[in-house]
């Protein structure tokens, strides 16, 4: 098979059937084995029951699959979704992303064009229920919004320029040769907000040899309704994106370079939160494109320590659990 598109979703029965109609209008797909992969991250709506709706009334030629995968986490939906995938290439796409009617065969043709791109986004476009705020632009990436032009080009994954996991299309041989079957970084789960799941494949298919491209072919359209641009999400949305920065700079690096790179996040992102206090002053606090910029740099400045935190907590957990089974054990 050509092509997989997957939906990873959560609570996601009220937006299904947008991404689902989008897909049914794909044209010029004739020549093209394809399937589509509805991945549920245990729901608790009727996400279920509107994918089997669709499934009654769908057409044979590029199935539609349901499956359901109970551990929390976006980063286990789209493993799961590897595993499911019978198609060389897979595209995914979040339930609130609605692709043009040409975006399967423009990601399929790109991929036929350039051998070596283990994975590609493309274009982006923000479908706002209201109108952002002026100077959005300054901070639209953070809602994977990607609008760089018409001409492809590659990203350099070793400063963490990538394409957000909204709409990316990979390889599934690269991604299968490079991605390990348990992640870093899962998603946001409940009230944790700790982004990067999406970029912590690239980042190891990037380092097993595979490009990273953007491709402006390709186009969708992110659905951002009123409640996303309030200031209270914005901030913490950039805080979960960009406490994990020190995470991802590390995830391809040797033990000696780990101090050096987080002292150089720590340092750099100093000297950015103190240009940016002197160029603002008061405005970081009440204006929100200068409030949310803060709070990137702030967040990006503890990203070390928060690594630190979390990787003490994690060996203090496994040391726990280790000790508890040893016990066990024991008693057996």
């Amino acid at each position: 098979m050509h092509f997989t598109v997957v939906i990873p979703t959560y609570n996601g029965a009220s937006r299904l059937p947008l991404v689902l109609e989008r897909l049914r209008q794909q044209m010029n797909t004739e020549h093209l084995a394809w399937e589509i992969i509805v991945v549920d991250n245990n729901s608790q709506d009727n996400t279920a029951q509107i994918v089997r709706d669709y499934q009654a009334n769908w057409p044979e030629k590029f199935p539609l699959t349901y499956c359901l995968e109970m551990e929390q986490g976006v980063a286990f939906a789209r493993l799961h979704a590897v595993r499911e995938a019978k198609g060389e290439l897979i595209g995914f796409l979040d339930d609130d992303n609605l692709p043009d009617s040409n975006w399967v065969v423009a990601a399929y043709s790109f991929a036929k064009a350039h051998p070596k791109a283990g994975a590609f986004g493309g274009q982006i476009h923000g479908d706002f229920e209201v109108k952002p705020p002026e100077n959005f632009q300054k901070i639209q990436s953070f809602l994977a919004i990607r609008e760089q032009g018409e001409k492809p080009r590659l990203y350099e994954p070793n400063n963490l320029s990538l394409p957000p996991g909204a709409a990316v299309v990979v390889r599934k041989k690269a991604w299968c040769e490079a991605v390990p079957n348990r992640p870093k970084l899962i998603g946001r789960v409940g009230k944790q907000m700790l982004g990067g799941e999406d970029l912590e494949p690239l980042l190891y298919i990037h380092n097993a040899g595979w490009e990273i491209w953007y491709n402006p072919a390709m186009h969708t359209y992110h659905q951002i309704p009123q409640w996303r641009l309030e200031k209270d999400y914005l901030i913490a949305l950039i805080r979960g994106s960009s406490l994990c920065i020190c995470h991802l700079r590390l995830i391809n690096s040797k033990t000696w370079q780990k101090p050096i790179i987080m002292a150089k996040i720590f340092l750099g992102s100093l000297r950015r939160t103190i240009l940016h206090l002197l160029k603002y002053g008061g405005k970081v606090k009440n204006d929100l494109i200068p409030a949310c910029e803060m709070e990137f740099y702030l967040s990006s400045l503890a990203s070390p320590i928060y690594f630190i935190k979390t990787s003490l907590a994690s060996q203090l957990t496994g040391y726990t659990r280790k000790n508890k089974d040893t016990k066990k054990a024991g008693d057996v």
